[in-house]
């Protein structure tokens, strides 16, 4: 009995310490769940009572339509989320923190005004149409949020896999999650300033 009731306390400490030392608190978790959901109910009021004209216009062959551009963004959602699992997954490496740049950084980045280069695996098929491309990002975007509102993982101590000397821990993954929604907003709005627009039936 007397064993048993050691182990019970042995285990209650290394509950409570693992608790303590955790660096990713339930204030980071509502900030990143209450950003997801914003960008989410944002870019759905910005694009949900478009006609298939609107949703396909391009301001030039080059540019992306407004279909397309939320095409990305779903396509990011399926990138971030693979990110993430493999972090998550992995063993947490508190210490990087020491190296990695500041939340600060990753947020004026996705935001700055100079342009950014998809990469390949990123761009747009065009093949979805209209709000299709909505439908897909919301249920990707709905999946992140379930999870993130749920996880125990430390995302302060989760890490990505790269060669740089800052790697980012996930909760700076997910500054970059919601923020590129965010980016992607002045792209979407621009093009509904295009002076050749088309109007609302």
């Amino acid at each position: 009995m007397r064993k048993v009731m050691i182990t019970f306390v042995a285990m209650m400490l290394t509950l409570q310490v693992s608790r303590a030392q955790k660096l990713w608190t339930e204030a980071d978790r509502k900030y990143t769940v209450d950003n997801l959901k914003r960008t989410r109910d944002e870019i759905t009021r910005e694009v949900e009572n478009l006609t298939d004209t609107q949703w396909h216009f391009h301001e030039s062959p080059d540019r992306w339509s407004i279909a397309e551009v939320v095409e990305h963004l779903a396509l990011w959602e399926i990138i971030w989320a693979r990110e993430i699992s493999i972090g998550t997954r992995s063993k947490p490496q508190p210490e990087l923190n020491k190296t990695s740049r500041p939340d600060s950084y990753y947020a004026n980045w996705i935001m700055e005004d100079t342009p950014h280069k998809s990469p390949d695996f990123s761009r747009p098929t065009g093949f979805i149409k209209g709000k299709d491309n909505l439908t897909f990002f919301t249920k990707l975007r709905n999946q992140h949020i379930a999870f993130t509102d749920t996880t125990r993982a430390d995302m302060r101590s989760c890490f990505e896999f790269t060669g740089t000397d800052a790697r980012r821990n996930m909760h700076q993954v997910y500054i970059f999650q919601w923020g590129h929604v965010d980016r992607h907003m002045r792209q979407i709005r621009k093009i509904k300033a295009h002076p050749n627009y088309p109007k609302a039936q």
